[in-house]
């Protein structure tokens, strides 16, 4: 007899672009992992070229748009029709709006919405009306969304208090690590003492802080690296010439396995005006290496949790990251003792959840076959007559 699908047999999800961001990246892991337990995963994309492509799952269904804008992703709502998904998951902050055009334009008919939390949302880098705006487009996600997944407690809390939704609609689940794989040390790396930067080259990352902060430290042998594409690279080069820094500044492009790099970097900085759960810090401290890093998210303070991993600086203050740059470049400065990282389950977190969700759709809906809704559901905004009581462990 064969044993019966799983609730969420059918998962739909949908990224933009390949080009390098850690929202996708992440959700090319959990896709991989979905496939490899048994799910049916697709996967739309607005444009599959870019760093990412090679890094695309096998045995999953791609589906290309071949137009890298925002609003081509409104192609979900078809995609949607023709395939039914029994859960549809939002990989990030940038991708929600997409998620409310789907729920407006299904209603009813619209399957359960997952959707992590993948940026920090007290904007704190926003102007006044800026940040209103922001957090007034908050507290309309729980009219769409049926449940929020945010990557550490404390971005949960703070999802709770800006978008005003149920705690049990909050789910902890930390993105899963990121796959290692042998590599060799790639010919850019520096022979001698380097700081580290891995990120897109976009504003949000402000990697200008680091380059201007360079010519100040104390250790005026220490070369900067930083990992990543995108399109801030001009100015950034630009930036660099300016300061007369060709030859201590490298821009090696996007690199998928930077262990090596981590390993032996000095120090690995972080230099964003706002991040969700930066990775790359995990990444660091898995390797022993200190990290620098702005106070841009809730998170950072969980993951730099005492000051002999790192030191955390308000963003903008030049000052306090040199003295911070300083002290981790001091000769005889101890390593921090490696940590691993956490979310090695994440993926059958996610299916628990997932499958859930579902169920409890189901079970409201009267309909066990498709999980459709009355329409009259959509206008309680939560997809389901009442909040699914869904138990994931918090990290």
């Amino acid at each position: 007899m064969l044993s019966p699908l799983p609730a969420a047999a059918n998962i739909l999800a949908y990224a933009q672009t390949l080009n390098g961001g850690g929202v996708e990246r992440a959700l090319l892991r959990l896709a991989r992992s979905w496939s490899e337990m048994g799910r049916r995963v697709t996967l739309l994309i607005g444009d599959a070229s870019g760093p990412l492509v090679d890094e695309l799952p096998p045995n999953i269904d791609i589906r290309v748009i071949g137009d890298a804008s925002y609003g081509a992703l409104r192609e979900l709502v078809g995609l949607v029709r023709e395939i039914s998904p029994d859960v549809v998951f939002c990989p990030g902050n940038h991708y929600t709006a997409v998620a409310a055009f789907m729920r407006f334009r299904l209603g009813g008919r619209c399957p359960p919405i997952v959707a992590k939390v993948s940026n920090r949302l007290d904007r704190t880098d926003q102007g006044l009306i800026m940040r209103k705006g922001y957090r007034g487009w908050l507290k309309l996600h729980p009219f769409f969304i049926d449940h929020m997944v945010a990557m550490t407690p404390a971005m949960r809390d703070e999802t709770i208090a800006t978008m005003h939704i149920a705690p049990a609609r909050v789910s902890v689940v930390p993105n899963p690590p990121v796959r290692q794989v042998p590599g060799v040390v790639p010919a850019w790396m520096p022979n001698g003492r380097f700081l580290l930067g891995v990120g897109r080259l976009a504003p949000q990352k402000r990697w200008d802080r680091m380059i201007a902060a360079l010519p100040r430290l104390a250790e005026r042998d220490t070369q900067l690296v930083i990992i990543g594409e995108g399109d801030s690279r001009p100015a950034l080069e630009a930036q660099i010439a300016a300061l007369g820094l060709h030859g201590r500044v490298l821009l090696p492009g996007y690199d998928p396995n930077p262990r090596h790099a981590l390993a032996r970097a000095a120090a690995v900085v972080l230099t964003s005006d706002f991040e969700g759960v930066p990775g790359v810090l995990r990444e660091a401290l898995a390797e022993g290496a200190p990290v620098v890093a702005t106070d841009s998210s809730v998170a950072v303070r969980e993951i730099v949790s005492t000051p002999s991993q790192g030191s955390v600086v308000p963003a903008g203050d030049d000052h306090a990251l040199v003295s911070a740059l300083d002290h981790w470049l001091a000769p005889g400065r101890p390593r921090p003792t490696p940590t691993p990282e956490p979310g090695a389950d994440a993926a059958i977190r996610y299916l628990d959840l997932f499958d859930a969700l579902v169920a409890e759709r189901r079970r409201h809906s009267g309909d066990a076959r498709s999980g459709a809704l009355p329409l009259a559901s959509f206008g309680r905004g939560v997809g389901m007559t009442e909040p699914a009581k869904v138990s994931v462990e918090a990290l």
